[in-house]
Parts: C-alpha cells; sequence; structure tokens
C-alpha cells in the first residue's frame, strides 16, 4: 500500500474498536519494537486477543498481519532517515565494516542472552536418544538446516535432511518415536512448516525448534524451543545477521551434543578427518 501506515491509523481512527483503539495507542508509542512483534506477543502486550489484531490490521486495509508489519516497518524506516539514523550513502568502506561488525555482534549478544542452556541440555539428550535427526526449514532457513546437517554428519551418519516442503512433508509422516525433528524457522509461523511439524507431531516424533518467537504457533508444537535472540526487520528478511545469530544456536548444540558423548565424538570425528583426507591435495 503506498499511504504511509501512520496517515492510515489516522484516516481509520473511527473505524476502529475500542479493543482496536488499544492496539493503535500501543503502536503510536511502541513503534519501533512493535515492527518485531509476533502476533501474538503483540496481542499479549495490548491485553487483547489475537483476532482483535487482526481485525485491527483488517479495518486498516491489510490482507493481514504481515502486510501491517510491513508497512509499520516502512513507515518507521522513512522516520529513522529523516533523523539521519540510517548509513550516509556516502560512508566510506571502513564505516560499512564498522557497522556491520556491530549489527553481527548485536544480534549474538541477543542470542546469547535468549538461549535457555536448560532448553539446549534438552534439545542434546533429544538429539543423543533418537534413531534419525531430520535438519529441516523452509527457504534460507532450510540452507541453515543444511549447514547445521553437515556439522552434526561429521559426528553420526543418522543426521539428515529433506529437500521442499513436500518432500519434508512425506518424510514426517513416515517418521517414528525415534525420530527427532530439528527445524529452523524465524517466525516460527510459516504455513509449510506447520503442516510438516504436525505431521511429525502425528507420527510420533519430537521436535526442537530454533526460532525467535517462543510464543509462535511452530513453538506450540515443539517439545524444545532454542531462541534466537537477534531482531529482524521485516524489510530485511533473511539478513546475514540473523543467519549467523542461528547458526551460533547450531554451534552451541553441537558443543553441547559433543561433550555429553566426548569419547565417540573423538572417534567419529577421527574417522571422518581420515576419510576426508584423500579429498585434500
Amino acid at each position: 500500500m503506498s499511504t504511509n501506515f501512520w496517515e492510515l491509523l489516522q484516516q481509520h481512527q473511527g473505524d476502529l474498536t475500542r479493543s482496536g483503539r488499544t492496539v493503535a495507542e500501543y503502536l503510536v508509542q511502541h513503534a519501533a519494537e512493535a515492527q518485531y512483534l509476533s502476533i501474538s506477543s503483540l496481542a499479549r502486550e495490548c491485553n487483547v486477543a489475537e483476532a482483535t489484531v487482526f481485525r485491527f490490521c483488517r479495518s486498516l486495509g491489510f490482507e493481514g498481519y504481515h502486510e501491517m508489519r510491513i508497512a509499520l516497518a516502512q513507515a518507521n524506516a522513512t522516520g529513522a532517515m529523516v533523523n539521519q539514523r540510517e548509513l550516509d550513502p556516502e560512508a566510506s568502506t571502513a564505516t560499512l565494516c564498522e557497522h556491520a561488525s556491530g549489527l553481527f555482534m548485536t544480534a549474538i549478544n541477543g542470542t546469547q542472552n535468549a538461549l535457555s542452556p536448560e532448553a539446549v541440555d534438552r534439545a542434546a539428550k533429544m538429539l543423543h536418544e533418537a534413531h534419525q535427526v531430520f535438519c529441516l526449514g523452509q527457504g534460507g532457513s532450510m540452507l541453515l538446516a543444511n549447514d547445521l546437517c553437515a556439522r552434526f554428519a561429521g559426528i553420526s551418519n543418522k543426521f539428515r535432511t529433506a529437500g521442499d516442503n513436500h518432500l519434508q512433508i512425506m518424510a514426517a509422516g513416515l517418521m517414528t518415536e525415534a525420530d527427532v525433528v530439528l527445524f529452523i524457522s524465524y517466525s516460527g509461523a510459516t504455513r509449510d512448516m506447520l503442516e510438516t511439524l504436525r505431521a511429525a507431531k502425528t507420527s510420533g516424533a519430537k521436535i526442537i525448534l530454533i526460532t525467535h518467537y517462543e510464543d509462535s504457533p511452530g513453538a506450540k508444537l515443539a517439545d524444545v524451543v532454542l531462541l534466537c535472540g537477534a531482531q529482524e526487520s521485516p524489510l530485511d528478511s533473511g539478513s546475514i545477521p540473523i543467519k549467523v545469530a542461528v547458526l551460533y544456536v547450531g554451534e552451541v548444540l553441537l558443543l553441547r551434543y559433543i561433550l555429553s558423548d566426548s569419547e565417540a565424538a573423538g572417534k567419529a570425528q577421527e574417522r571422518t578427518t581420515e576419510a576426508l583426507a584423500v579429498k585434500m591435495l
């Protein structure tokens, strides 16, 4: 939508219910933080039902919550540029290096603070006890799932992936109680993910979810949730610092998995190193 979010809000004030005005007031007072909230989180902050937030979005002319978040983020970005909080187009490469470093450190530090050591311990125990572990995701998250699978594959051959959402839901339908799904989804709220997780749950498999939103629909299906604390703007979906934060969670999980049986892991790493030696010049 071409109209600025704040203009839309002003135009439709008269169309809002009392609860809708509560949502509007929250967005006005917490615009910068609100663009990072899931619909469940915003509803909780406003003390209203998720359906109220959805109706609020429709009252402003949006198809749904995601479209409203994008418009809010665009309005925030415009305000940021007016206030000169964005990078100057003439910034030097040295300045860009410093800026990028700050983004990465913020993402990792936020994740370190959000990640529960107890949740990591439970997840590592589930991985050890599993007969098969399926590392899954959608879009860019599938690439991260493949990276994590490759890391764990150097220790055990029970880690595997599945391709698109059709192959993933097929795999989920054939899982058993001895299997574990390690799923990556920053939002925890994609349709394909929910289809796969529901199928896995029906099959009796256990679910570990790496996500940013602990109150997301995916988190409600998971046995263990590992939180990525980095914040991602709707306008910067798939940003590299967020990917690094997710891989940080994966590395912590890998280290816990290795140290839980360091002798077996050490022997496995020696064998895979020896096997790969023939590939080196």
